[in-house]
C-alpha cells in the first residue's frame, strides 16, 4: 500500500533506513523534529511523481526541500542557496550522485 504521495510501502521504508541525514545538506534527522531544520520531507530528486524507485525517492530537509521546489537537481545545485549552504555534487549524498551520472549520460547521447 502507498502512503498519501504514492510512494509504496517497500519503498518508503528502505528509503527512511537509508536517509537518516538530508540528501543534501547532510543535516542529521532529529527524532523529536522539535525544528523544522531537521525534520525529513520527501523527496523526488527528479521531479516527476511517477517514478517512486529507491533511486528516485529519498528524504531531505524541509529547508532544502523547500529551497529546490520544481527546479531540476543540476539547477538546483547552481543556486546561491546551494552556494551558500556549501552543497554540491561533491557533498551530495549517494543516491543524488547516480541522478546525476545518469543525466550527464544522457546528455552525452
Amino acid at each position: 500500500m502507498a502512503n498519501r504521495w504514492k510512494i509504496p510501502k517497500d519503498v518508503e521504508e528502505l528509503v527512511k533506513k537509508r536517509d537518516t541525514k538530508c540528501i543534501y545538506c547532510g543535516v542529521l534527522f532529529s527524532s523529536e523534529n522539535n525544528s523544522r531544520k531537521d525534520s525529513p520531507s520527501w523527496e523526488h530528486i527528479i521531479n516527476d511523481i511517477r517514478i517512486n524507485d529507491t533511486d528516485n525517492i529519498a528524504r531531505c530537509c524541509i529547508s532544502c526541500n523547500s529551497s529546490k521546489g520544481s527546479k531540476s537537481i543540476q539547477d538546483w545545485l547552481r543556486s546561491d542557496y546551494c552556494r551558500k549552504k556549501g552543497i554540491n555534487s561533491h557533498t551530495v549524498s549517494a543516491v543524488v550522485n547516480l541522478v546525476l551520472k545518469k543525466a550527464q549520460k544522457t546528455n552525452k547521447n
